[in-house]
Parts: structure tokens; C-alpha cells; sequence
């Protein structure tokens, strides 16, 4: 994790402006600061001083501060101004972090989501999917402190200590030389810190997404749970991952609080450091009344912008270990290369679906399954799919449905390349005429509360209604009944005697019966 990650900065617009303008609305706060820490020595002096002052105590500085507002009525509207100026600022500052806060992790939600919808349904398939809907929901909200919290401290970090450090180097050097030396102990106790922090950060994330992964798979098989009477089996499980969940969040939190008593009770010390050697220069009457006080003032200001980065840094943790990811998964190599675009799409209405050479790499690259599959489809017919699991049937189908791009061979229609490893249709006119009904249809927040079997039928109705002219169907009858199966087989009919082009990938002996051309999809060392 980095302090400023110029990943947030590159690809995120929002990130890039907000940072401009905290850096202006840092500057303007160090001097409303130096302002009123001045306005105070002047306030406090005449009130403070054994005797009547003789001189202006804040030498140059004075020159900001007129010696007219040591007296009550002017000093006090002075100060007045310089608060509620200061209060304007905090508050334009609150406001314009949580809006690009809140525009940078909507933007970075849809880049995420954006990148895994071009990896395929293979890459969803694989497991990861539900912790990226983790990441892109709890995960990536606790970014919001990052922008509210720490970038504003950073920038003050930049403006506010090295004014308030020349201000007191141009009142009293000896007080600067303090505040100079001390000052690199908080970033090395920040350092400290952070690096527990970092490791609590990760454990707190890969908790919160073992626990979306294992509520998701809940929720989606609890119909089936239900159904054979389980549904409280897997709750012992869910309570454990829970708290396992609240004692990584506890452990943020208690680093976070750590972490910050710890640099404030560091710089709470280096601050009394410079009261101490002052309170004994003032009775021995090395240094005027009037610059101890502006120098007791600015002291802690220039501490503490840089204590603030490191308690907030530490409290946005998670939010940064959720950004690292994101930017890892953005990053992922395993992303499908664009392809060369070769127009709209044919009209398949009619027209014989041609697969040639069709070739796919499985994920470890050790085989091609399917490998090199030929076969023609025609309107009005039933074409089944019949290899052994694993040998590439429904692989077969995502790269016909233009889901999944082949690594060799093309698919055509009427002698026209539509879908190659290096040239596609455009995907829009594509999809707009292909019907594809996985082996398990996710319908949604509406299929939560449906069995396989419902779900399964309830998304080939679909299909069949679709009135588009080419279905392509991954085991349609695998998780029904003998009355239902022969429904689905009436229903394929039905299509084809309308003109569509129906492709099924089957073991099921009724529906290669009923097919009108077999193919048999086998797989190769690649």
C-alpha cells in the first residue's frame, strides 16, 4: 500500500482534480493558521506579560498582524474572521472529498466489472466470481475515508508543517531546531505501525470475502437445501466465518486506535519538549512573552498534519488493501485481447451456422477441448453435441455464442467469418440473435428462492419466447423429469418448425434421439 497510489491518480479523472484543489485548499489553510496562531500571541501577550510589552515580539510575522489587535475588540473580530474562514474551508474540503470519494469508487466499481465481464464466463466460473462481488460492494466502500480523511492530511502534510517550520525558524531557532529534529519520528513510528497494519488489512479482506463467497453459494443452493431438509446445516459454518469476520474488523480498529495513541503520544512529547526549554528561557528572560506564545501555538500545527496522515492512513486501510486488489484484477493478463472488428452481423434468420477448426485451450493450456470442431447447423433442424465432461461441448457453445473467444478456427455463416481468435462481428448485433441457456441459468435476485430444475425451465421459456433465430442449449434436460424432459424435446421441435437453429450439448439419450445431426466433440494435446 502507498501513501499517494498513483494507480487512483492515472486512471481515475475525480482523483486527479480533488488532489489539485486540496493542495490549493492546503495552502490556504497553513496560512489561516499561521494567522491565527499569531492573532492568539497577540491576544494572550499584553494579558500574559509581567510588565507593559515594549516592541513586537513577532518580528517580521508582525507585519501579517498589526499590534492594534492586542486589544480585545480588534483581536477578537480578527479572529473571528480567520475561524469562520477556516470553518468555510473545512467545510468546501468535507464536501468535495466525499464527491469524488463517492465518483472514484463508482468509477472504479464499473472498471472492475467492466474487466470481468470481458474475461468470460470460464474466468466466473473458476471461483473468483463472488469475491469480486465482495470486492466491488463492502470492499471498495471503505475507500471513501482515503478521499474524506487522509488525502486532505496529506496535502496539509505538504503545506502546513514546512510554513509552520519557517515561521518558527524566522521566531526562534532554537524551538525550529527541536521541531526539526523530532519531526522524523513520526513517519518511522507511521512505518512501524503500517506495516502490522498492511498485514491485518489483507486478513480483514480475505475474511470478509470468504464470507460473501460462502453466503452467496448459500443463498443460491438454499432452495435445494431446503428441499432435502439441510437448510440449517451449513449455519455453524456461516456463524464461524462470521466472527471470524468481526475479529479481523476488531483487529483493524485496534490498530487503527494504536496507531494513533501512539503518535500522539509521540508528538503530545516532542511538543512539550519545546514548552519545557521555553518556560526555562522565559525566566531566565531569553525569549519575549509575546514569542513563546506564537511559538507554543504553531508548534503542535506542525506536528499535527503529519500525525493525522498516518492515523487516517491506518484507518483507511482496508479501503486501500480493496483498491491494491482491484488494481490487480485490472491488471489480471488473463483478459481476452481485443479482436479485429469485422462489422454488424449476418442475418442467421435462414442462414446454415458453420463451425470450422474450432479450437479452445483449457485454462492450464494442456489440452484443446474441444479440438478442432467442424460441424453445419441448419435452420429448422436440431444439431446435438456428444463428447465425455471435459472434452469442450459446452466450450464449444460459449465460443459459437461469441462468449468466449476460440484459439483456433472460425465460425461463419453462409461462408462469412462472424467469430475468430483474432476477428469479431460486432458483439451487440451478435448477441442480439443468438438464445444461450446455460447448464445453471442465474435469473437473478427472482431465482434465488427457485430450485435448479425451476430455474433451468423457467430460462429455456425464455429462450424458446425469444424469437431469436439461433438457441444454443448446455444440457437443457440434465435437471428435470422424465414429464418435463419430454416437454422441452415437444418445445424443440415446435422451434425448428418456426426456422430457428437449434444447437443442444447432451448426454441425454432422448435428446439425441430426437436430433437431427450428431457431432461428436473430442479433445487433444494441445
Amino acid at each position: 500500500m502507498r501513501p499517494l497510489d498513483p494507480r487512483l491518480v492515472r486512471r481515475i479523472g475525480p482523483a486527479r482534480r480533488y488532489i489539485i484543489v486540496t493542495a490549493g485548499l492546503g495552502f490556504a489553510t497553513a496560512v489561516l493558521i499561521l494567522l491565527q496562531a499569531l492573532l492568539l500571541a497577540r491576544l494572550l501577550a499584553p494579558v500574559l506579560a509581567p510588565a507593559p510589552l515594549d516592541g513586537d515580539g513577532l518580528g517580521w510575522w508582525g507585519r501579517l498582524v498589526p499590534e492594534s489587535t492586542r486589544t480585545l475588540e480588534t483581536g477578537l473580530a480578527w479572529l473571528a474572521c480567520v475561524v469562520a474562514l477556516r470553518v468555510l474551508l473545512a467545510w468546501l474540503q468535507e464536501r468535495l472529498a466525499h464527491r469524488a470519494g463517492v465518483a472514484v469508487i463508482s468509477q472504479l466499481r464499473e472498471a472492475v466489472v467492466a474487466h470481468v465481464a470481458t474475461l468470460g464466463p470460464r474466468w466466473a466460473a473458476s471461483g473468483r466470481g463472488t469475491d469480486v462481488a465482495t470486492l466491488v460492494t463492502r470492499g471498495l466502500d471503505d475507500l471513501l475515508p482515503y478521499f474524506v480523511r487522509y488525502l486532505p492530511q496529506l496535502a496539509l502534510s505538504a503545506t502546513v508543517t514546512p510554513v509552520m517550520i519557517v515561521v518558527v525558524l524566522g521566531l526562534d531557532w532554537l524551538s525550529a531546531v527541536i521541531v526539526v529534529t523530532t519531526l522524523p519520528l513520526v513517519p518511522v513510528f507511521m512505518v512501524l505501525v503500517g506495516l502490522l497494519t498492511r498485514e491485518r488489512s489483507e486478513r480483514h479482506l480475505a475474511a470478509m470475502q470468504r464470507l460473501g463467497t460462502r453466503t452467496l453459494d448459500l443463498i443460491e443452493g438454499l432452495p435445494t437445501l431446503r428441499a432435502l431438509g439441510r437448510e440449517r446445516g451449513p449455519a455453524a459454518r456461516v456463524r464461524a466465518l462470521g466472527e471470524a469476520q468481526a475479529k479481523a474488523t476488531m483487529g483493524s480498529l485496534r490498530i487503527a486506535f494504536l496507531s494513533g495513541m501512539v503518535l500522539e503520544l509521540l508528538t503530545t512529547l516532542a511538543v512539550a519538549i519545546v514548552a519545557v526549554t521555553m518556560g526555562f528561557r522565559l525566566i531566565g528572560g531569553g525569549i519575549g512573552i509575546e514569542t513563546a506564545l506564537a511559538v507554543l501555538v504553531l508548534a503542535p500545527e506542525a506536528y499535527l498534519p503529519l500525525r493525522n496522515v498516518g492515523f487516517h492512513f491506518h484507518a483507511s486501510a482496508d479501503g486501500l488493501a480493496a483498491a491494491d486488489s482491484a488494481f490487480g484484477l485490472l491488471e489480471d493478463p488473463s483478459a481476452a485481447a481485443a479482436r479485429r472488428g469485422l462489422g454488424a452481423a449476418p442475418e442467421l434468420r435462414g442462414a446454415t451456422l458453420e463451425v470450422e477448426g474450432l479450437a479452445v485451450a483449457t485454462p492450464d493450456g494442456r489440452r484443446l477441448a474441444p479440438g478442432s470442431l467442424s460441424f453445419q447447423a441448419e435452420p429448422g433442424r436440431i444439431t446435438a453435441l456428444r463428447g465425455p465432461n471435459g472434452d469442450g461441448k459446452s466450450t464449444a457453445l460459449l465460443a459459437v455464442a461469441g462468449l468466449l473467444a476460440p484459439d483456433e478456427g472460425r465460425v461463419a455463416v453462409d461462408g462469412r467469418t462472424v467469430l475468430s481468435a483474432d476477428a469479431a462481428v460486432e458483439e451487440s448485433s451478435w448477441l442480439a440473435q443468438v438464445a444461450w441457456v446455460p447448464q445453471r441459468p442465474d435469473l437473478g435476485p427472482e431465482g434465488r428462492t427457485l430450485s435448479l430444475g425451476q430455474r433451468q425451465r423457467r430460462a429455456l421459456e425464455r429462450a424458446f419466447t425469444s424469437g431469436r433465430p439461433l438457441v444454443l442449449l448446455d444440457e437443457p434436460t440434465a435437471h428435470l423429469d422424465r414429464a418435463s424432459r419430454a416437454q422441452i424435446l415437444a418445445r424443440l421441435r415446435a422451434l425448428t418448425a418456426a426456422g430457428a437453429t437449434v444447437v443442444v450439448a447432451t448426454h441425454e439419450a432422448e435428446v439425441l434421439e430426437e436430433a437431427d445431426a450428431v457431432v461428436d466433440v473430442t479433445a487433444v494435446l494441445a
